[in-house]
C-alpha cells in the first residue's frame, strides 16, 4: 500500500507533484492548517505531513497521527512544530535549511545597505516632496569591517558577499576551525574581540539556550561606538530594548531587523527610532525560496517514506539515500542486536555501550546508536522507534556511550552491545555477511554464528551430553520445526548456549517440557522483527 502524506499549507503544485510522481498518495489541503480541530480529525489517515508556517503541530494533534511517520517544513523554522512531543511519538521532523539560504543572505546584505545609507528613510522622505539630501548621510561599506556572528551555511554566503564588497571580515563560531576560516578568506575570532572591532554586526545562528540574548545589554555596551547592527537571523539573539537604548544615546548608529521576539511584532521598541529599518520576517520571501524549498521537502518526505533515507531531521540523525543502501543491513543488525539484549533483560538498565569495529566504525554512528537503543527500548515499549528511543533511554537516566576500533578480528566488521544492570552485564555481537544477512557471532563471550529469525529460541546449561537430543526431541513432540540450529561454548564441560531459529514461536509446553529435563539454567523464546 502506498505511503499517504497530508500537504496542510500552501505549497507549489510541482512540489505535490512529485509526491505523485514517486508513487505517494497525496491530499492536497492548503487551508486545512489553520483549522486544527479539522486536522486533528484527519491527521490519523497520513504516514506523512508537508506544512510551512500556518499549520500548528501541537500535542493535541499529534496525539491523533497514530500512522504519522514524517512532518516537513517547507523552510528553516520549527517553531510551530512540538518536537518534544513528536520525537516521543516517534515522529521524524525535517526542515530545508538549504532552500532558502541564498534569498536570507542577500536580504542580510540588503539590509546593511539600507541602514548604511538611511534608504528607506530617505525614500519616504522623498515621496513626501522633501529634498533633503544633506540629512541622509550614509557611509561606505568598502574597508568597513563587518562581524558576523555564526558562520554556518547562510553566515557563510553573507562573508562571500561582503568579502565581495572589499570589507574585513571578522567571525565568531564556535564550530568554525581555523583551515576552514582561512579557506573562506575571514579572520577567525572571539565574541568579545568582534564585538570590539566591527563596524557592522550579522548575526547568522539559531537560537538556543548558548544564543538568546548573544547581544546582551552587557555585549552591547562592548560593541565599537557607531557599529550598525543586522539581524535576519532569529529574533531573540538581540536584547531589543537595550538595543533601542543604545539607539537612542547615539552607541549604535543603526540597526536592520528582520525578525523579532515576538511575531508578528505589533509593537516593539525598535519600532519608530531614527535609523532603524524593519521588515516583517521577508528573509526566505523570494518566489525562488519557496520554490525551492517546497521541492525540497516533497523529497525529503518522499525519499524517507521510500527509501528510510533521513534528511535535514532535528530530532534524528541524518541518514543519506546513499548511506541507507549501505547501512541498511548494518541498522538492522543494530536493531536485532538490541532486541535480543533488551529481551533478555527484566531489570532497569543503568548504561548501554557500544562497539564499533572494522567497516562499521566508519558508519553514520549516531543513526546505528538509535537503532540499538529502539531495539532495547521496545521491551518496554512496544510503540518506541528509532526517532522516540533516545527519548525514552534519557527519561530513564540511561547512559550511552561508544567505542570506535579498527578491524580487529576475522570479520570486516562487527557491533557488540553491552548493556549495565545492578545485577548484571549482558553482551552480543553480530556482523553483516556478504549476503547482506545480519548475524549473531557472540552472546556472553561465547562464539556463534547464528542468523537471525523472526522466532528464535535461547538456552543456557553446562557442556554435556544430551542437549542437542533433548531440544530436538521436544520441539519435534510440539510440532516446532527448526529451521537453524547453533551452538556454543565457553570450554570444554563449561559454560555452553544453543540458538535456535524456528518456523512459529515455541509454546510454553514445550519450554516447560524443557525445564523438567533439568538439563538448562535459562529457556527464553524470542522475537525479531526481520521484515
Amino acid at each position: 500500500m502506498a505511503p499517504k502524506v497530508l500537504v496542510s499549507d500552501k505549497l507549489s503544485e510541482t512540489a505535490v507533484q512529485i509526491f505523485r510522481d514517486r508513487g505517494i498518495d497525496v491530499d492536497f489541503m492548503p487551508d486545512l492548517g489553520k483549522d486544527k480541530d479539522k486536522l486533528a480529525e484527519v491527521i490519523g489517515q497520513y504516514d506523512g505531513l508537508a506544512i510551512r508556517s500556518a499549520t500548528k503541530v501541537t500535542p493535541t494533534i499529534l496525539e491523533k497521527a497514530d500512522k504519522l511517520k514524517v512532518i516537513g517544513r517547507a523552510g528553516i523554522g520549527t517553531d510551530n512544530i512540538d518536537k518534544e512531543a513528536a520525537s516521543k511519538k516517534g515522529v521524524i521532523v525535517m526542515n530545508t535549511p538549504f532552500g532558502n539560504m541564498i534569498t536570507t543572505a542577500e536580504h542580510a546584505i540588503a539590509m546593511m545597505f539600507a541602514v548604511a545609507r538611511q534608504i528607506p528613510e530617505a525614500s519616504t522622505s522623498t515621496h513626501a516632496g522633501k529634498w533633503e539630501k544633506s540629512k541622509f548621510m550614509g557611509i561606505e561599506l568598502t574597508n568597513k569591517t563587518l562581524g558576523v556572528i555564526g558562520a554556518g551555511n547562510i553566515g557563510g554566503i553573507v562573508c562571500e558577499r561582503a568579502l565581495g564588497l572589499k570589507m574585513k571580515v571578522v567571525a565568531y563560531d564556535p564550530y568554525l576551525g581555523e583551515e576552514k576560516a582561512a579557506k573562506m578568506g575571514v579572520e577567525k575570532v572571539e565574541l568579545d574581540e568582534l564585538l570590539a572591532r566591527a563596524d557592522f554586526i550579522t548575526l547568522h545562528v539559531p537560537l538556543t539556550d548558548q544564543t538568546r540574548n548573544i547581544l546582551s545589554r552587557e555585549n552591547l555596551a562592548k560593541t565599537k561606538k557607531g557599529v550598525r547592527i543586522v539581524n535576519c537571523a532569529r529574533g531573540g539573539l538581540v536584547d531589543e530594548e537595550a538595543l533601542a537604548e543604545a539607539l537612542q544615546s547615539g552607541h549604535v548608529a543603526g540597526a536592520a531587523f528582520d525578525v523579532f521576539s515576538e511575531e508578528p511584532a505589533k509593537e516593539n521598541a525598535l519600532f519608530n527610532l531614527p535609523n532603524v529599518v524593519c521588515t516583517p520576517h521577508l528573509g526566505a520571501a523570494t518566489t525562488e525560496a519557496q520554490e525551492n524549498v517546497a521541492l525540497q521537502v516533497a523529497e525529503q518526505i518522499s525519499n524517507y517514506l521510500l527509501t528510510g533515507a533521513v534528511e535535514n531531521a532535528l530530532n534524528m540523525p541524518s541518514v543519506t539515500a546513499e548511506e541507507a543502501k549501505v547501512m541498511g543491513p548494518w541498522i538492522k543488525l543494530a536493531g536485532h542486536l538490541g532486541s535480543f539484549i533488551g529481551q533478555m533483560t527484566d531489570e532497569p538498565i543503568k548504561a548501554i555501550n557500544i562497539l564499533y569495529d572494522g567497516v562499521a566504525a566508519e558508519m553514520n554512528l549516531a543513526a546505528l546508536n538509535c537503532s540499538v537503543v529502539a531495539g532495547i527500548m521496545k521491551k518496554f515499549n512496544p510503540e518506541v522507534n528509532m526517532v522516540s528511543a533516545p527519548v525514552v533511554a534519557k527519561e530513564r537516566g540511561i547512559q550511552i556511550s561508544t567505542t570506535n576500533q579498527d578491524k580487529s578480528g576475522a570479520f570486516e566488521g562487527y557491533i557488540k552491545v553491552t548493556v549495565v544492570t545492578e545485577k548484571r552485564e549482558r553482551s552480543i555481537g553480530g556482523t553483516v555477511f556478504s549476503d547482506g544477512k545480519p548475524r549473531f557471532i557472540q552472546i556472553k563471550g561465547i562464539n556463534i554464528d547464528a542468523e537471525v529469525g523472526a522466532h528464535m529460541l535461547y538456552t543456557t546449561n553446562e557442556d554435556v551430553p544430551g542437549i542437542i537430543g533433548a531440544l530436538g526431541q521436544t520441539m519435534g513432540e510440539h510440532g516446532v520445526n527448526i529451521a537453524n540450529f547453533t551452538l556454543g561454548r565457553a570450554a570444554a564441560g563449561g559454560e555452553a548456549i544453543a540458538l535456535l531459529y524456528v518456523d512459529e514461536p515455541v509454546p510454553a509446553e514445550a519450554r516447560a517440557k524443557l525445564a523438567e529435563t533439568g538439563l538448562f539454567t535459562q529457556i527464553k523464546p524470542l522475537q525479531f522483527d526481520v521484515a
